[in-house]
């Protein structure tokens, strides 16, 4: 089962994490200005490709890493919008690591550690694909290919 983790999207929205219950998520911090921002174009079409079998994208921008997000809520929205069409889910701008990160990510974190069993998120774009159920995670770095993470939500489908 999803924890009870509030979350407010990027139009200031409420939501919680379990109105996502019975759905396979893929959780990715992200950024406008990183050499990473064009696995926008490969995040919405993997969710173009299986949002019809109960899948999301829940993206939170990001700015801890090298200030890559500086933009208003509307400039991340016109951005990703125009940019690269997205029509996922966006997140207000979130902290992923440090005394101020968002709850999702630090059980995001504690559930799903980095190499070496490292909990802090290294960079933009790193992906955490969630089960039906909520119970099984999966680390993906910045770098991982959507194949990789296609086959991973293959077997979970």
């Amino acid at each position: 089962m999803l924890p009870d983790i509030e979350l407010k999207t990027i139009d200031s929205k409420s939501l919680n994490l379990r109105d996502y219950a019975g759905k396979l998520l893929l959780v990715v911090n992200v950024a406008s200005q990183c050499g990473f921002t064009p696995q926008y174009k490969d995040l919405q079409s993997l969710y173009e490709e299986f949002k019809d079998r109960g899948f999301e994208v829940l993206a939170f921008p990001c700015n801890q890493f090298g200030s890559q997000e500086p933009g208003s809520a509307e400039q991340i929205t016109l951005f990703c919008e125009t940019q690269y069409g997205v029509r996922f889910q966006l997140f207000e701008k979130t902290d992923v690591n440090g005394a101020k990160a968002h709850p999702l990510f630090t059980y995001l974190k504690e559930k799903a550690p980095g190499i070496m069993g490292t909990d802090s998120i290294k960079w933009n774009f790193t992906k955490f694909l969630i089960d039906r159920s909520g119970q099984k995670i999966k680390r993906f770095g910045s770098a991982d290919s959507i194949n990789k993470i296609r086959n991973d939500l293959m077997a979970l489908i």
